[in-house]
Protein backbone atom coordinates (compact mmCIF):
# COMPACT_ATOMS: atom_id res chain seq x y z
CA UNK A 1 0.00 0.00 0.00
CA UNK A 2 1.33 3.40 -0.97
CA UNK A 3 -0.49 5.30 1.79
CA UNK A 4 -2.47 4.46 4.90
CA UNK A 5 -6.17 3.85 4.34
CA UNK A 6 -8.68 5.13 6.89
CA UNK A 7 -11.10 2.40 7.94
CA UNK A 8 -14.07 3.30 10.14
CA UNK A 9 -14.87 0.37 12.46
CA UNK A 10 -18.39 0.35 13.95
CA UNK A 11 -19.03 -1.93 16.89
CA UNK A 12 -19.27 -2.52 20.61
CA UNK A 13 -15.99 -2.78 22.52
CA UNK A 14 -15.97 -5.67 25.00
CA UNK A 15 -13.98 -6.52 28.11
CA UNK A 16 -12.86 -10.14 27.62
CA UNK A 17 -11.96 -12.42 30.54
CA UNK A 18 -10.20 -15.42 28.97
CA UNK A 19 -9.49 -18.79 30.59
CA UNK A 20 -7.37 -21.60 29.18
CA UNK A 21 -9.01 -24.93 30.11
CA UNK A 22 -8.41 -28.58 29.32
CA UNK A 23 -12.14 -29.05 28.62
CA UNK A 24 -15.27 -26.91 28.81
CA UNK A 25 -17.04 -27.69 32.10
CA UNK A 26 -20.45 -29.31 32.05
CA UNK A 27 -23.40 -28.13 34.11
CA UNK A 28 -22.60 -28.03 37.81
CA UNK A 29 -18.90 -28.85 37.32
CA UNK A 30 -15.89 -26.91 38.57
CA UNK A 31 -12.65 -26.77 36.58
CA UNK A 32 -9.31 -25.12 37.22
CA UNK A 33 -8.00 -22.89 34.42
CA UNK A 34 -4.45 -23.33 33.17
CA UNK A 35 -4.18 -19.75 31.99
CA UNK A 36 -5.98 -16.41 32.46
CA UNK A 37 -5.80 -13.09 30.68
CA UNK A 38 -7.90 -9.95 30.61
CA UNK A 39 -8.02 -8.24 27.21
CA UNK A 40 -10.33 -5.90 25.37
CA UNK A 41 -12.22 -7.33 22.42
CA UNK A 42 -15.33 -7.17 20.28
CA UNK A 43 -15.53 -7.75 16.53
CA UNK A 44 -14.91 -4.19 15.37
CA UNK A 45 -12.31 -3.47 18.05
CA UNK A 46 -10.38 -6.60 17.11
CA UNK A 47 -10.61 -5.66 13.44
CA UNK A 48 -9.28 -2.20 14.27
CA UNK A 49 -6.21 -3.73 15.96
CA UNK A 50 -5.61 -5.80 12.85
CA UNK A 51 -6.05 -2.83 10.52
CA UNK A 52 -3.44 -0.77 12.36
CA UNK A 53 -0.93 -3.60 12.62
CA UNK A 54 -1.37 -4.39 8.93
CA UNK A 55 -0.60 -0.87 7.80
CA UNK A 56 -3.90 0.99 7.92
CA UNK A 57 -5.44 3.63 10.18
CA UNK A 58 -8.49 2.49 12.18
CA UNK A 59 -11.12 4.80 13.66
CA UNK A 60 -13.52 3.16 16.14
CA UNK A 61 -17.08 4.27 16.91
CA UNK A 62 -19.91 2.70 18.88
CA UNK A 63 -21.33 2.64 22.43
CA UNK A 64 -19.33 2.23 25.63
CA UNK A 65 -20.36 2.03 29.27
CA UNK A 66 -20.32 4.95 31.68
CA UNK A 67 -17.23 7.17 31.50
CA UNK A 68 -16.48 6.45 35.17
CA UNK A 69 -16.49 2.69 34.72
CA UNK A 70 -13.16 0.90 35.17
CA UNK A 71 -13.67 -1.28 32.08
CA UNK A 72 -13.91 1.78 29.87
CA UNK A 73 -10.58 3.18 31.00
CA UNK A 74 -8.93 -0.22 30.66
CA UNK A 75 -10.13 -0.48 27.05
CA UNK A 76 -9.12 3.08 26.17
CA UNK A 77 -5.63 2.50 27.56
CA UNK A 78 -5.13 -0.62 25.44
CA UNK A 79 -6.46 1.03 22.29
CA UNK A 80 -4.15 4.00 22.80
CA UNK A 81 -1.17 1.63 22.83
CA UNK A 82 -2.31 0.31 19.42
CA UNK A 83 -2.70 3.81 17.99
CA UNK A 84 -6.42 3.40 17.31
CA UNK A 85 -8.48 6.60 17.03
CA UNK A 86 -11.12 6.41 19.79
CA UNK A 87 -12.35 9.98 19.44
CA UNK A 88 -15.81 8.87 18.30
CA UNK A 89 -16.56 6.17 20.88
CA UNK A 90 -19.71 7.21 22.77
CA UNK A 91 -20.02 6.82 26.56
CA UNK A 92 -23.54 5.83 27.73
CA UNK A 93 -24.21 7.23 31.25
CA UNK A 94 -25.05 4.58 33.83
CA UNK A 95 -24.51 1.61 31.49
CA UNK A 96 -22.03 -1.25 31.64
CA UNK A 97 -19.48 -1.85 28.91
CA UNK A 98 -20.12 -5.29 27.32
CA UNK A 99 -18.25 -8.13 29.00
CA UNK A 100 -17.45 -11.70 27.93
CA UNK A 101 -16.21 -14.82 29.70
CA UNK A 102 -14.20 -16.96 27.26
CA UNK A 103 -12.96 -20.54 27.71
CA UNK A 104 -10.34 -21.87 25.29
CA UNK A 105 -9.54 -25.57 25.08
CA UNK A 106 -6.17 -27.04 23.97
CA UNK A 107 -7.26 -27.05 20.30
CA UNK A 108 -7.66 -23.26 20.42
CA UNK A 109 -11.44 -23.43 20.06
CA UNK A 110 -13.37 -21.01 22.27
CA UNK A 111 -16.67 -21.05 24.16
CA UNK A 112 -18.07 -17.60 24.94
CA UNK A 113 -20.76 -16.11 27.15
CA UNK A 114 -21.38 -12.38 26.76
CA UNK A 115 -23.48 -9.62 28.31
CA UNK A 116 -24.51 -6.51 26.36
CA UNK A 117 -26.92 -4.06 27.98
CA UNK A 118 -29.96 -3.60 25.67
CA UNK A 119 -29.80 0.15 26.35
CA UNK A 120 -26.51 0.33 24.39
CA UNK A 121 -28.49 0.12 21.14
CA UNK A 122 -30.01 3.54 21.90
CA UNK A 123 -26.65 5.21 21.20
CA UNK A 124 -26.52 8.24 18.90
CA UNK A 125 -23.35 8.21 16.83
CA UNK A 126 -21.66 11.38 15.57
CA UNK A 127 -22.96 12.73 12.25
CA UNK A 128 -22.19 11.14 8.90
CA UNK A 129 -20.16 14.17 7.85
CA UNK A 130 -17.92 13.70 10.88
CA UNK A 131 -17.55 9.92 10.64
CA UNK A 132 -17.19 9.69 6.86
CA UNK A 133 -14.65 12.47 6.46
CA UNK A 134 -11.59 10.97 4.71
CA UNK A 135 -13.12 7.49 5.19
CA UNK A 136 -11.88 4.86 2.71
CA UNK A 137 -14.07 1.96 3.94
CA UNK A 138 -16.38 0.90 6.77
CA UNK A 139 -16.12 -2.35 8.73
CA UNK A 140 -19.27 -2.91 10.79
CA UNK A 141 -20.56 -5.62 13.13
CA UNK A 142 -23.98 -6.79 11.95
CA UNK A 143 -25.33 -6.42 15.51
CA UNK A 144 -24.90 -2.64 15.16
CA UNK A 145 -27.40 -2.34 12.30
CA UNK A 146 -30.01 -0.70 14.53
CA UNK A 147 -27.98 2.46 15.04
CA UNK A 148 -25.75 2.43 11.95
CA UNK A 149 -27.74 1.43 8.86
CA UNK A 150 -28.52 5.01 7.85
CA UNK A 151 -24.82 5.86 8.13
CA UNK A 152 -23.95 2.88 5.92
CA UNK A 153 -26.53 3.94 3.31
CA UNK A 154 -24.91 7.38 3.24
CA UNK A 155 -21.47 5.82 2.89
CA UNK A 156 -22.63 3.79 -0.11
CA UNK A 157 -24.16 6.93 -1.62
CA UNK A 158 -20.71 8.50 -1.37
CA UNK A 159 -19.07 5.46 -2.96
CA UNK A 160 -17.46 4.18 0.25
CA UNK A 161 -17.27 0.36 0.62
CA UNK A 162 -19.18 -1.11 3.57
CA UNK A 163 -17.95 -4.52 4.77
CA UNK A 164 -20.28 -6.27 7.21
CA UNK A 165 -19.02 -8.89 9.68
CA UNK A 166 -22.03 -11.18 10.25
CA UNK A 167 -21.65 -13.62 13.15
CA UNK A 168 -25.32 -14.08 14.06
CA UNK A 169 -28.55 -14.74 12.16
CA UNK A 170 -29.93 -11.75 10.27
CA UNK A 171 -33.43 -11.03 8.97
CA UNK A 172 -33.81 -11.26 5.20
CA UNK A 173 -35.36 -7.79 5.39
CA UNK A 174 -32.36 -6.37 7.28
CA UNK A 175 -31.41 -2.92 6.00
CA UNK A 176 -27.70 -3.75 5.91
CA UNK A 177 -28.39 -6.12 3.00
CA UNK A 178 -28.85 -3.04 0.83
CA UNK A 179 -26.58 -0.67 2.77
CA UNK A 180 -23.46 -2.78 2.24
CA UNK A 181 -20.99 -3.61 -0.49
CA UNK A 182 -19.57 -6.80 1.09
CA UNK A 183 -21.28 -9.31 3.40
CA UNK A 184 -18.99 -11.86 5.05
CA UNK A 185 -20.79 -14.46 7.18
CA UNK A 186 -19.67 -16.99 9.73
CA UNK A 187 -20.86 -20.50 8.83
CA UNK A 188 -23.63 -20.63 11.46
CA UNK A 189 -24.81 -17.09 10.68
CA UNK A 190 -25.11 -17.83 6.96
CA UNK A 191 -27.05 -21.05 7.47
CA UNK A 192 -29.30 -19.42 10.07
CA UNK A 193 -30.01 -16.40 7.87
CA UNK A 194 -30.65 -18.37 4.69
CA UNK A 195 -32.40 -21.28 6.42
CA UNK A 196 -30.24 -23.71 4.42
CA UNK A 197 -27.49 -25.98 5.74
CA UNK A 198 -25.56 -26.16 2.45
CA UNK A 199 -23.22 -23.16 2.33
CA UNK A 200 -23.14 -22.85 -1.45
CA UNK A 201 -26.92 -22.96 -1.72
CA UNK A 202 -27.19 -20.50 1.17
CA UNK A 203 -24.91 -17.99 -0.56
CA UNK A 204 -26.93 -18.27 -3.77
CA UNK A 205 -30.15 -17.70 -1.83
CA UNK A 206 -28.69 -14.60 -0.20
CA UNK A 207 -27.72 -13.30 -3.65
CA UNK A 208 -31.44 -13.00 -4.38
CA UNK A 209 -31.78 -10.53 -1.51
CA UNK A 210 -28.73 -8.31 -2.01
CA UNK A 211 -26.34 -7.06 -4.66
CA UNK A 212 -23.44 -7.14 -2.18
CA UNK A 213 -20.43 -9.44 -2.51
CA UNK A 214 -21.13 -12.59 -0.49
CA UNK A 215 -18.73 -14.89 1.35
CA UNK A 216 -18.67 -17.30 4.28
CA UNK A 217 -15.63 -18.08 6.42
CA UNK A 218 -15.16 -21.76 7.24
CA UNK A 219 -12.09 -21.81 9.51
CA UNK A 220 -9.56 -24.40 8.34
CA UNK A 221 -11.73 -25.06 5.25
CA UNK A 222 -11.03 -21.57 3.96
CA UNK A 223 -13.51 -19.06 2.53
CA UNK A 224 -16.36 -19.82 0.12
CA UNK A 225 -17.60 -16.92 -2.00
CA UNK A 226 -19.60 -15.95 -5.06
CA UNK A 227 -17.88 -14.26 -7.98
CA UNK A 228 -19.58 -11.66 -10.20
CA UNK A 229 -21.17 -14.48 -12.24
CA UNK A 230 -22.57 -16.07 -9.05
CA UNK A 231 -20.18 -18.99 -9.43
CA UNK A 232 -18.80 -20.52 -6.22
CA UNK A 233 -15.11 -19.91 -5.53
CA UNK A 234 -12.96 -21.01 -2.61
CA UNK A 235 -9.94 -19.33 -1.03
CA UNK A 236 -7.97 -21.97 0.91
CA UNK A 237 -6.93 -21.46 4.51
CA UNK A 238 -3.24 -21.50 5.35
CA UNK A 239 -2.33 -24.67 7.31
CA UNK A 240 -0.93 -23.68 10.70
CA UNK A 241 -0.66 -25.09 14.22
CA UNK A 242 -3.64 -23.47 15.95
CA UNK A 243 -3.48 -22.55 19.64
CA UNK A 244 -5.99 -19.68 19.88
CA UNK A 245 -8.82 -18.86 17.44
CA UNK A 246 -10.13 -15.91 19.48
CA UNK A 247 -10.22 -12.82 17.24
CA UNK A 248 -9.13 -14.66 14.10
CA UNK A 249 -12.37 -13.97 12.24
CA UNK A 250 -12.23 -10.31 13.22
CA UNK A 251 -8.65 -10.01 11.98
CA UNK A 252 -9.83 -11.60 8.72
CA UNK A 253 -12.58 -9.00 8.28
CA UNK A 254 -10.31 -6.08 9.13
CA UNK A 255 -7.57 -7.29 6.80
CA UNK A 256 -10.06 -7.82 3.98
CA UNK A 257 -11.57 -4.34 4.37
CA UNK A 258 -8.12 -2.75 4.45
CA UNK A 259 -6.82 -4.56 1.38
CA UNK A 260 -9.97 -3.96 -0.66
CA UNK A 261 -9.89 -0.26 0.24
CA UNK A 262 -6.25 -0.19 -0.91
CA UNK A 263 -7.24 -1.41 -4.37
CA UNK A 264 -6.64 -5.16 -4.16
CA UNK A 265 -8.94 -7.50 -6.06
CA UNK A 266 -11.39 -9.74 -4.19
CA UNK A 267 -9.14 -12.84 -4.51
CA UNK A 268 -6.08 -10.86 -3.41
CA UNK A 269 -7.88 -9.33 -0.42
CA UNK A 270 -9.25 -12.71 0.65
CA UNK A 271 -5.85 -14.37 0.42
CA UNK A 272 -4.23 -11.59 2.45
CA UNK A 273 -6.99 -11.82 5.06
CA UNK A 274 -6.61 -15.61 5.26
CA UNK A 275 -2.87 -15.29 5.86
CA UNK A 276 -3.34 -12.69 8.60
CA UNK A 277 -5.98 -14.79 10.37
CA UNK A 278 -3.86 -17.94 10.12
CA UNK A 279 -0.84 -16.30 11.75
CA UNK A 280 -3.03 -14.92 14.53
CA UNK A 281 -4.23 -18.46 15.30
CA UNK A 282 -0.67 -19.57 16.06
CA UNK A 283 -0.46 -17.22 19.07
CA UNK A 284 -2.35 -16.62 22.30
CA UNK A 285 -3.81 -13.22 23.04
CA UNK A 286 -6.94 -12.71 20.94
CA UNK A 287 -6.60 -9.91 18.41
CA UNK A 288 -3.52 -8.64 20.24
CA UNK A 289 -1.76 -11.64 18.71
CA UNK A 290 -2.37 -10.20 15.23
CA UNK A 291 0.79 -10.23 13.10
CA UNK A 292 2.50 -7.23 11.57
CA UNK A 293 2.14 -6.65 7.84
CA UNK A 294 5.69 -7.84 7.07
CA UNK A 295 4.91 -11.23 8.64
CA UNK A 296 1.82 -11.66 6.47
CA UNK A 297 3.72 -10.69 3.35
CA UNK A 298 6.42 -13.21 4.24
CA UNK A 299 3.85 -15.99 4.57
CA UNK A 300 2.25 -15.00 1.25
CA UNK A 301 5.66 -15.02 -0.43
CA UNK A 302 6.17 -18.61 0.68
Amino acid sequence: MSSKKNILCIGMPVRDLTFGVQAVPGRGQKFHADRFAQICGGNALDAAIGINRLGGHALLTGPMGDAGESSSQYIFDDLAKEGIDTTHLVHMPGLVTPISGIMMDPSGERTIISFRDPELWKVKLPSADVLLKDCDAILIESRCAGFSTDLCHEARRRGIPVVVDIDSTMSLSEGLLSASSHLIFSDEALQGTAGITDDGAALRKMAKHTTSFLAVTLGPKGTLWLDDKHELQRTPAFPVHTVDTLGAGDIFHGAFALEFAAGSSIPEALRFASAAAALKCTRHGGAFACPQRAEVEELLAK
